[in-house]
């Protein structure tokens, strides 16, 4: 079987990478169509996964330059859809839309919960099937199957990952030196159209004061921050390494969704800073219902908690107990994708007891 797999972000690389390998050892001709978007590429040369480059995403400077910068995407994940003849896509939105009827391919779904209706209106009605965690709130069909998990779980699931026990080494700290993460993003995605995050001052402020705890690594999306006058490291480990920087941190403040709720599957504190971002997240909702994290509207408060956190030695093992409890009831993930690929996209044709793992969000009428 030809499969093929659109990794438009460095999570998608994450979601599919472990499926990608375990049906090419079953003899499955895989191929990933990356775009070059933050560490997306490096990552898929990390890890060995065979992938072609679809283009590249920047903020163009007007209309006429991001017309295009699509004509350019699309044009290139048409030859490749063309050329590879895949039997089975996998992706989200108009990309993995495109493609998967351009090649009259089965074209699955695998989405979270995101606020862009665009891509969900565009891609939905070429989809033979589309996964998404139970918690999303969104119906979309009668081709929509839920799961008892999150997207995340194809990669943090104790199935599938276990931590380095040389963190600290690699970051340069000794074995029992706290340390918090803090991740700024630039807020450049479509979904993020408008919204914004922590200021600048807000930035340098909270870097400062957690500083005065707990040793400070910052992973900036943006670029935006200078290092030179702050008491702060950038996270400059290969990005692979990021999970595994996250498990062995005292806490994570993030802007941005996607490492808040891996942090919050691994065990790790994780406060989530909403900015202006008024919308209603399922998998935000859900963790924090279960005290995995921990969601802000004000930033004062945000400061005060991260500061609490930093000098709170029994935070991390309360964490991970509730970790321990609640993430082992969840899905592997990445073994309903495998399934779902062998079976040609084809709920109906899954094993029973990974058709039972899926529910079938909207009943035929």
């Amino acid at each position: 079987m030809r499969i093929l797999v659109l990794a438009n972000t460095p999570a998608h690389v994450h979601l599919y990478r472990h499926a990608v390998s375990r049906l090419e050892q079953r003899g499955h001709d895989v191929l990933v169509l990356g775009r070059e978007y933050g560490c997306t590429i490096d990552l898929l040369e990390f890890y060995g996964l065979a992938y072609r480059s679809y283009g590249s995403h920047s903020a163009p400077d007007s209309r006429v330059a991001f017309g295009r910068q699509l004509a350019g995407q699309f044009g290139e994940i048409a030859r490749t859809a063309i050329t590879f003849r895949p039997d089975v896509v996998f992706g989200r939105g108009p990309y993995a839309a495109f493609a998967g009827n351009l090649a009259r391919a089965t074209t699955v779904l695998v989405l979270d919960d995101e606020p862009a209706d665009i891509n969900h209106t565009v891609s939905r009605p070429f989809a033979e099937c589309i996964l998404s965690p139970a918690v999303t709130r969104r119906d979309l069909g009668n081709s929509h199957y839920t799961f008892d998990g999150f997207v995340q779980c194809a990669y943090l699931h104790p199935e599938v990952f276990e931590p380095t026990a040389d963190i600290h080494q690699y970051l340069g700290l000794d074995a029992d030196d706290p340390y918090a993460i803090v991740r700024f993003n630039a807020l450049d995605a479509l979904h993020d159209a408008g919204l914004e995050g922590f200021s600048l001052a807000q930035r340098r402020q909270l870097i400062e004061r957690l500083a005065e705890e707990v040793t400070v690594f910052v992973s900036d999306e943006g670029d935006d921050l200078e290092f030179a006058d702050l008491p702060a490291r950038p996270y400059d480990l290969h990005p692979a390494l990021m999970h595994d920087a996250m498990a062995g941190a005292r806490l994570l403040v993030a802007d941005t969704g996607t490492m808040v709720t891996e942090a919050g599957l691994l065990g790790t504190p994780a406060l989530r800073f909403r900015g202006s971002d008024d919308h209603v997240y399922g998998e935000f909702r859900e963790l924090e219902r279960v005290g995995l994290v921990e969601q802000f509207d004000e930033y004062d408060r945000l400061c005060e908690r991260a500061l609490e956190l930093a000098v709170d030695e029994t935070a991390t093992d309360r964490w991970r107990q509730t970790r321990e409890t609640y993430v082992d009831g969840l899905v592997d993930l990445t073994e309903i994708i495998v399934e779902v690929a062998e079976s040609g996209g084809s709920i109906d044709r899954l094993e029973s007891s990974t058709r039972r793992s899926l529910k079938q969000r909207s009943m035929p009428g």
